[in-house]
């Protein structure tokens, strides 16, 4: 467990892989094959920390191939990703992102920053642009509550791993830029929105994607398929349940049919 040619331990289980097993990084593939991808994702400020959430459908081409995919995870306990872009290597490189949080929090004796915990990532979104590059896109949405500064924080990415953080909320995917101008109407001041209205929005947002975009799911109350939604505060990061989305779900859908 030392860095090559260093002699001494490192604290990066990426770092650990390259160097032991350099075949379980995550690898590209021909793009010429069929995919998975997940479409849109989004996070928002609010008075208690930061809300994220995701649609649940997965597309391969022009084909729905999943109704309930999962695009939102934790990260560690203070700290959330959510996932856009080709489903596979996407769910490989959120769970290297959790180990890695897990092994450098083990070896150094206490977790990275917020911030840290973002470059980190940013990282491997760089290791993964030769995959990108033949059409294996990642690109996740990473927020969290910085224990620090007793606040919410999201961060966005691009293809190459650039970071930069975001100050009130982002949307990433297919109909990311939709749910965004969605936001950007609905949104006021982060120490205005409570939970409540914090999960309103967001589940606003993404039935407006999905209105706009055929590759983004809105609330489905026939199959019972609901966005995912966590929030980060600091007591942690929590799932909301399914039933108190699916009622904040049908309040909206109620809500634009009397409309």
């Amino acid at each position: 467990m030392n860095d090559a040619g260093a002699g001494r331990l490192t604290s990066s289980f990426v770092d650990f892989l390259r160097t032991e097993r350099p075949d379980l990084l995550p690898q590209g593939a021909s793009a010429s094959a069929e995919i998975g991808h997940g479409t849109t994702i989004l996070a928002l400020r609010y008075a208690e920390g930061v809300v994220m959430a995701g649609d649940r459908r997965g597309t391969e081409g022009f084909n729905i191939a999943q109704r309930d995919a999962e695009k939102v995870y934790p990260a560690d306990s203070y700290s959330a990703v959510a996932i856009a872009g080709a489903f596979g290597p996407a769910v490989e490189m959120v769970r290297l992102f959790q180990t890695e949080l897990e092994y450098y929090e083990k070896v150094e004796g206490e977790p990275l920053t917020l911030a840290g915990k973002a470059n980190h990532l940013a990282r491997m979104i760089r290791m993964n642009l030769p995959a990108a590059m033949q059409g294996f896109v990642v690109l996740p949405l990473f927020a969290g509550y910085d224990t620090r500064k007793g606040e919410g924080r999201i961060y966005r990415y691009d293809v190459t791993g650039g970071s930069s953080e975001e100050a009130d909320y982002h949307s990433v995917g297919s109909g990311g830029s939709y749910a965004k101008t969605s936001l950007k109407k609905l949104y006021t001041r982060a120490a205005d929105i409570d939970r409540q209205r914090g999960i309103e929005l967001a589940v606003e947002a993404l039935a407006d994607a999905a209105e706009e975009d055929a590759a983004t799911a809105g609330p489905d109350p026939i199959h019972d398929v609901y966005p995912t939604v966590f929030v980060v505060t600091v007591s942690g990061v929590q799932e909301v349940p399914n039933d108190e989305v699916a009622r904040v779900a049908n309040a909206v859908l109620e809500a634009r049919r009397g409309r």
